[in-house]
């Protein structure tokens, strides 16, 4: 009996009318004849769930769910048992219920709790009243049993019954719910209480269903054969109870109850709205499966549960021996200590027919098959199974068996562990601002930050030091993490944990190909590289030449498909070496930082630049020629492409910079992502002039993308610096008219037009044309943009007539070799329209500048820099029409966003800062923002 499940039904009037007890968050046993009363339900009932010395009460509105009202009132021998229904759930603790029925003829000890009259305070409140006393089987009343208590309550004065009020209560025998109080004696001076039978309510249509579907989980409708002698050992003959066969491992130091994953495992124990028998916890190394299965185990047996049996099942002999060792505890019939075997299919056939609430952990399950006799089963819905395993095999679903991937903490438990660890152990003064770094680092891996506390408690580190440790590559992880960190006692170091499973996948590998996709897995992005990598030609070939022969006297390996390669990441995937779902697409494939780690620590050397070479030709295989329609995909592409040059170190830099990384930088410029592209063409540009020299021409490029950097963050002075450099080096080592150099000279046109150095720019710009239009062709695409770039320079020096022609003319050529939606298309339609604009052509801007808004906010997304700016001219426009308060709206919106992206200080926000005030204020001018067609550096 748990006192805070006690409830007091109310039906109207300032006393309370009757007991109950909480069987479910929102079923409430209890008397019929309290909220029957006479021949009419009650019209209003409610109850109070709780115990004035244990917790908070809680107020609930509730209705009888049984007997079903709907069918009239129930016949005058109906049995006096009912069931109400609660508005909302009641959180309560503790496991389910469990049922009795009394056998024998010696009586029983039982205990109850409820709110007779005799117990209320002088204000008439009820209060609760312990009940207890001897249950004499074979002595019956009118209602049932008979409840014998060594104190009668005398009669109260005002002629109130003394146990009145007490009815509903529930009655328990060996902690078993045996019946339900009803009513008291007539002939006795209406001093004692008789009890219905709670196994004859089980027994009828309904009641049962509403207990299995809506009780607490675990809950069953099966009820315990209980004698005097069930409570303890009768004669030597029976088991002491509780019994715990393990032992269970102890929770570790500062263990976090890991609320929202014991929630899915309990949802999934109820699945459906019946108990499902075996929760199966799959995960990785180090990932707190054991210790999850540990904390059920230790609630297990605070909640009463009769046996918990705890079998490490790496391989079935352990399991039973366990087994065996179980049923010699229980002393079961049969079993002789001689036969583990027999002994262990004893215990199985009693866990299937007993009453008795069981829990059977079977931790670490290795070998499926192995294990296939030894599942226990429970006919009588009393018993749990609970396993382990770093495997994600079909073999351990289905018949009855249902999977719960588990995970590493979520940020706020991680955080928890460690602060709680560090402190503890008094050595909080170790946490600093660097503890969320940390966490994240160490991939939120239980094991790991076990370890890592440990080491640093034991060096007196703080987590911003031990954080410099861990991010350093030359430090290995044996080193960050050591044996002597294993204060928890998980017996193993972390790398073997991590890659405890990379021997049965090789025995088990029919591709050959597994190991390989492991290495180069962890040499990408952690949080997900795209499955259609693996079709790639780049990296099937890689796998062609460098898997492992599977057939003796094989000269060559044949050529890898996409589909073997499917297989090696599936197969590494069951042993929870990383996570393959192809509905994750374009990150499906995934593997925890520390396994990356633990791999890469141990790839031979000579093995990386062929494998890293490899990683970056598939990446950039699979990268989009535009990235807009597929920024999903470009994104993780960048992501995994800033991974692998972190893991691959200079390897991609020989004998030249690898294109992907070139590629990936222009995502960032072509993301709009300012200071991302910044800082990475900083870093590329280090890079190239320490590997490739002053004068290569990567390293002239790097300059160049750092420089375009500059100018679309606005710094503009910057990005003209590094320019005429460029210029002058390409000049000096390519001549005058060699293309790239053409690009260079282009470049800083674009930025002398950026600075309204308008006069130098066209000057360039119509040398580059001429140029391009002689070397490359009229309809080249570099000799559009060119010719773009200086119809915008034309604009800014009120050219506009010349303006409008040449936009118009680069308009219809690349709609005709890009197509409509192509970005640089939409970027020359928006520099007709604001060509249009500043001739006076306003309807007509406002048409293009509309459409090109739409087609930027759907492919560039809202808060791109393009879009931006084609908000801006569109509000441009509708000032010029007269329709200010659209325009100020627009403008409104790209000042707010471009403060909080670009920085108060970036040309374009302070211009539109200064149209924004004028157009609010009304002062003077024409109410232009500013805005320019757009040019586009090379």
């Amino acid at each position: 009996m748990d006192p805070r499940r006690l409830v007091l039904v109310r039906t109207g009037g300032p006393s309370g009318a009757g007991s109950g007890y909480l069987v479910g968050p929102r079923l409430v046993l209890t008397a019929l004849h309290v909220v029957l009363q006479g021949r009419r339900w009650a019209a209003r009932v409610s109850a109070r769930v709780g115990h004035p010395r244990y917790g908070d009460l809680v107020h609930r509105r509730a209705q009888v769910c049984w007997p079903d009202v709907e069918h009239g009132i129930p016949a005058d021998d109906a049995l006096d048992v009912a069931l109400l229904w609660l508005d909302e759930p009641v959180p309560s603790p503790g496991g389910p219920v469990r049922w009795g029925r009394l056998g024998g003829v010696t009586p029983v000890p039982f205990e109850g709790a409820g709110f007779p009259a005799f117990a209320a305070d002088d204000g008439n409140e009820a209060q609760v009243e312990y009940l207890r006393g001897d249950l004499p089987v074979v002595s019956t009343g009118s209602s049932g049993w008979v409840l014998d208590c060594p104190v009668w309550p005398a009669p109260r004065g005002d002629g109130t019954r003394p146990w009145a009020g007490a009815s509903g209560s529930a009655i328990f025998c060996h902690g078993r719910l045996v019946g339900v109080a009803v009513e008291d004696d007539r002939a006795m001076g209406w001093r004692r209480l008789h009890a219905v039978p709670v196994h004859e309510a089980l027994s009828l249509p309904g009641f049962a269903d509403l207990v299995d579907r809506h009780g607490h989980p675990g809950t069953t409708t099966a009820t315990e054969e209980l004698t005097a002698g069930s409570g303890a050992a009768a004669g030597g003959a029976e088991a002491m109870w509780p019994v715990e066969v393990g032992p269970v491992p102890p929770l570790a130091s500062a263990f976090q109850p890991r609320r929202l994953l014991r929630e899915q495992v309990d949802g999934a124990r109820a699945g459906g709205g019946s108990v499902v028998l075996t929760q199966v916890l799959s995960g990785g190394g180090g990932v707190g499966k054991t210790q999850l299965a540990a904390a059920y185990a230790v609630d297990a047996m605070k909640q009463g549960v009769d046996l918990v049996v705890w079998a490490t099942a790496t391989e079935s002999q352990q399991v039973i021996t366990q087994y065996a060792q179980a049923a010699a505890r229980l002393r079961l019939p049969g079993v002789s200590g001689q036969d583990p075997e027999a002994d262990a299919r004893t215990l199985l056939e009693w866990l299937a027919t007993t009453r008795r609430r069981w829990l059977v952990v079977l931790d670490d399950i290795a070998h499926p098959t192995a294990l296939n006799r030894w599942w226990p089963v429970s006919r009588t819905g009393t018993g749990w199974v609970l396993a382990t395993t770093r495997l994600k095999d079909a073999r351990l679903t289905g018949n009855g068996r249902t999977r719960v991937d588990i995970d590493v903490y979520t940020p706020d438990e991680a955080t928890a562990y460690l602060r709680a660890r560090l402190t503890d152990d008094d050595t909080g003064h170790l946490l600093d601002g660097h503890v969320p770094s940390l966490v994240e680092a160490l991939g939120r891996l239980p094991l790991a930050l076990s370890h890592a506390a440990a080491y640093m408690i034991n060096e007196e580190l703080t987590c911003g030091a031990y954080l410099r440790l861990l991010t350093n590559r030359r430090t290995r992880l044996e080193q960050l993490l050591p044996e002597t960190a294993d204060t928890e006692g998980y017996g193993r170091q972390i790398t073997t944990t991590l890659l405890l499973t990379l021997d049965a996948v090789r025995s088990a590998d029919p591709t050959g190909l597994a190991l390989l996709v492991l290495r180069l897995s962890a040499h990408l992005d952690p949080s997900g590289h795209p499955h259609a990598l693996w079709a790639t030609p780049p990296l099937l070939d890689y796998l062609s030449t460098h898997r492992t022969a599977r057939t003796a006297g094989t000269a060559t390996s044949p050529q890898t498909t996409a589909n073997e390669a499917h297989t090696a990441l599936r197969l590494l995937h069951r042993y929870a070496l990383l996570t393959c779902d192809t509905r994750d697409e374009p990150r499906a494939v995934r593997i925890h930082a520390l396994t990356a780690r633990a791999v890469r620590e141990n790839i031979p050397h000579p093995d990386l630049p062929l494998l890293a070479k490899a990683a970056a030709d598939a990446l950039l295989h699979a990268w989009p020629v535009v990235d807009q329609p597929h920024t999903d995909l470009a994104t993780a592409l960048r992501a995994n492409s800033e991974a692998l040059a972190e893991h691959a170190l200079d390897h991609l830099w020989h004998p030249e910079g690898h294109p992907v990384l070139f590629r990936a930088g222009r995502s960032l410029l072509d993301a709009g992502l300012i200071d991302a592209s910044t800082a990475y063409w900083e870093n590329m540009t280090a890079d190239s002039e320490r590997l490739l020299g002053d004068d290569h021409p990567n390293t002239h490029t790097t300059r160049a993308n750092l420089a375009t950097s500059h100018w679309q963050g606005g710094r503009t002075s910057a990005a003209i610096a590094i320019e005429e450099r460029v210029l002058a080096d390409r000049e000096r080592l390519l001549g005058n008219h060699h293309p790239e150099t053409l690009t260079a000279r282009a470049n800083l046109a674009a930025s002398y037009w950026q600075a309204a150095r308008t006069d130098e720019a066209i000057e360039i710009y119509e040398q580059v044309v001429a140029d391009r239009e002689r070397l490359l062709g009229d309809q080249h695409y570099e000799t559009l943009i060119a010719r773009g770039n200086l119809a915008a320079c034309y604009w800014q020096a009120g050219r506009t007539d010349e303006a409008i022609e040449i936009h118009e003319q680069v308009l219809a050529d690349r709609e005709r070799l890009l197509g409509n939606h192509h970005p640089e298309t939409l970027t020359a339609r928006a520099n007709v329209a604001t060509s249009y604009w500043q001739a006076g052509r306003t309807e007509e801007a406002i048409e293009i500048q509309e459409q090109v808004l739409a087609d930027r906010e759907r492919l560039l997304g809202d808060k791109h820099p393009e879009t931006l700016t084609a908000r801006a001219n569109l509000a441009s426009s509708y000032r010029q029409a007269g329709r200010n308060d659209e325009a100020i709206h627009l403008l409104e919106q790209v000042v707010a966003d471009r403060q909080r992206l670009l920085g108060d200080y970036h040309p374009n926000t302070f211009t539109a800062r200064i149209a924004l005030a004028a157009w609010r204020g009304h002062t003077g001018g024409n109410g232009e923002s500013g805005e320019l067609p757009s040019v586009e550096p090379e």
